[in-house]
C-alpha cells in the first residue's frame, strides 16, 4: 500500500500541551515526522490533505498499561486485535506489562512482542520487563539485558515480591543501570483474599474486602525504599486518596517519583459493584467516593501525571462466575479518551491539561520524545471530533474483550483519524458507526 510522503492536516484546532499550543493551525507531515505548524511554505506540496475543520488535532495517546494477552492467552485477545483497537481509540503507544505466558523476562520475549507489533503496524508497543524471573518475586531478572533488548521499564505486574529485602535489592540493581521500575503497591497480607473495597457496600453484599491500608502501607514502604535506593520509581494504578496524599508529600520533599491512575478509578466507585456487577470487579478495587474525589484532585494538580486505560480484555466466561471468582479487569482502550474528556465536561480538568495526562505526561514519565507535535517529532497524531456524541456498544468495539461496565454510556468526543509515524492506521467511517 502506498503511503503519502507529505500530509497536510488543515484547519484543525491543534492542542499540543507539551509546547503550550492551543490554536487553529495547519500541520505538515513529511516522511513520518512533523515538519511544522502554521502557514504553508511555497515549496510544500501535500500528497494528502486531511480537512480537520471543527476537529481537535493532538499528539497520539500514550497508554502506560495495556494487557495485549499475547503470547499465552490468545483466547482472550491478541496483539493484532488490541493494537487495532488502540488505533481506533487514538492510542499510538502502548506499554505492555510482563505478565504474559511465558513472562517477558528474557530478551527473546522482548523481541518477540516488539517484532509482532511492528509487523502489524497499528501501534507502537513498548514491553515492560519482569522485575523478577518468572515474576516469582524472588530471583532478580537480568535487568540490564532486558533494558538493552528494548524494555521501557521493569515491573512485577500485579504479583507481590517475596519480601521487602528482595524489593530493596531489585531497586538498587535497577538504580545502578538507571532503569525505571513500575510498582503496584499492595500489601498482599492485608489484601488477603479480598475482591472489593472494604467498606459498606462489600459488607452489605458479603464480599471479602481489601482495606485501603493494603495500598497505603505498601506505598509508605515503597516510598522509603525509593528514597534510600534513589531508583526511578513509578507508582502504577493508584486507587486511594491517602496514597495520593503520601506521594504529594514525598514529591514536596524532593523525591523524584511519578504515578498514574486508571481512567475507571476517576469515574466509578464501590457503589458500582452493587448487584454483584462483575464488570466492575477490578484490581485494585473501586473505592469510596472520597477516594475518587482525592484521585481527581491529584490528577488536576499534577501529583498523578498520567491517566492510563489499565486495559485487561477477557473472554465472556471470565466474567460469568460469582463475583469473587471472576477475573478482575476492564477492556478499556476504547474508553480512555472519552473518559478523560468527561473529566473536562465535569470541570475536573481543562481540555489542554486533560490531553496532557494522556500524551506528554506519560511520555515524560517514560523519558520518551513522544507526545509532542514539535518539529522533527514522530507524526503520532490523534484527530477527534469534540462534538460527536456516541454510545458504547460491544458490537462496535474493536478489542476482543467486551468486558466493560461502560456499555450504554453516552460519550462526547469521537476519534476520526489516527496516524502512527505519518501513516494513517485508523480512519473513521460514519457509515459503520463508532
Amino acid at each position: 500500500m502506498h503511503e503519502p510522503r507529505a500530509i497536510l492536516i488543515s484547519n484543525g484546532r491543534i492542542i499540543d500541551p507539551a509546547n503550550r499550543i492551543d490554536a487553529v493551525l495547519d500541520l505538515r507531515i513529511v516522511d513520518g515526522r512533523i515538519q511544522g505548524l502554521g502557514p504553508l511554505p511555497a515549496e510544500f506540496e501535500p500528497d494528502l490533505i486531511i480537512d480537520a475543520d471543527g476537529l481537535i488535532v493532538c499528539p497520539g495517546l500514550i497508554d502506560l498499561s495495556a494487557r495485549l494477552r499475547e503470547p499465552g492467552q490468545e483466547h482472550k485477545a491478541t496483539i493484532q486485535t488490541e493494537t487495532r483497537a488502540a488505533a481506533k481509540a487514538g492510542i499510538t503507544t502502548l506499554c505492555c506489562p510482563p505478565d504474559t505466558n511465558p513472562v517477558i523476562d528474557t530478551p527473546a520475549m522482548v523481541t518477540l512482542v516488539k517484532e509482532r507489533a511492528h509487523s502489524l503496524g497499528f501501534a507502537r508497543v513498548l514491553p515492560i520487563g519482569a522485575l523478577t524471573k518468572s515474576l516469582d518475586g524472588e530471583q532478580l531478572s537480568e535487568m540490564a539485558a532486558l533494558q538493552n533488548a528494548g524494555c521501557i521499564a521493569l515491573s512485577n505486574a500485579d504479583r507481590p515480591l517475596a519480601n521487602t529485602l528482595v524489593e530493596r535489592r531489585a531497586l538498587e540493581y535497577a538504580a545502578t543501570y538507571g532503569i525505571r521500575v513500575m510498582l503496584r503497591s499492595e500489601d498482599r497480607h492485608l489484601r488477603n483474599s479480598g475482591c472489593a473495597h472494604e467498606g459498606p457496600v462489600a459488607s452489605r453484599l458479603g464480599l471479602p474486602g481489601i482495606p485501603e491500608a493494603a495500598e497505603t502501607v505498601a506505598v509508605a514502604r515503597d516510598l522509603a525504599l525509593a528514597e534510600q535506593t534513589r531508583c526511578r520509581v513509578h507508582f502504577r494504578g493508584l486507587s486511594s486518596g491517602r496514597a495520593a496524599q503520601s506521594l504529594a508529600l514525598a514529591r514536596q520533599q524532593g523525591l523524584s517519583i511519578t504515578a498514574d491512575v486508571a481512567a475507571h478509578q476517576l469515574h466509578l466507585t464501590e457503589m458500582d459493584i452493587d448487584g454483584f456487577d462483575s464488570h466492575c470487579h477490578v484490581h485494585p478495587p473501586l473505592r469510596s467516593l472520597s477516594d475518587r474525589q482525592a484521585l481527581r484532585e491529584a490528577v488536576a494538580n499534577g501529583v498523578i501525571g498520567a491517566i492510563c486505560s489499565d486495559h485487561q480484555p477477557h473472554d465472556a466466561d471470565a466474567k460469568e462466575a460469582p463475583f469473587p471468582s471472576t477475573a478482575p479487569g476492564i477492556s478499556a482502550l476504547e474508553t480512555l479518551l472519552p473518559l478523560t474528556l468527561r473529566l473536562v465536561q465535569e470541570r475536573v480538568l481543562g481540555l489542554s491539561d486533560a490531553i496532557a495526562r494522556i500524551t506528554c505526561g506519560p511520555a515524560q514519565i517514560l523519558g520518551l520524545k513522544l507526545g509532542s507535535l514539535g518539529p522533527g517529532c514522530s507524526a503520532d497524531i490523534c484527530i477527534f471530533d469534540p462534538n460527536r456524541h456516541w454510545e458504547l456498544h460491544p458490537e462496535h468495539m474493536y478489542s476482543a474483550g467486551h468486558n466493560t461496565p461502560f456499555v450504554g454510556w453516552e460519550f462526547t468526543g469521537l476519534v476520526t483519524h489516527t496516524l502512527l509515524e505519518g501513516r494513517i492506521v485508523y480512519e473513521e467511517s460514519s457509515s459503520r458507526g463508532p
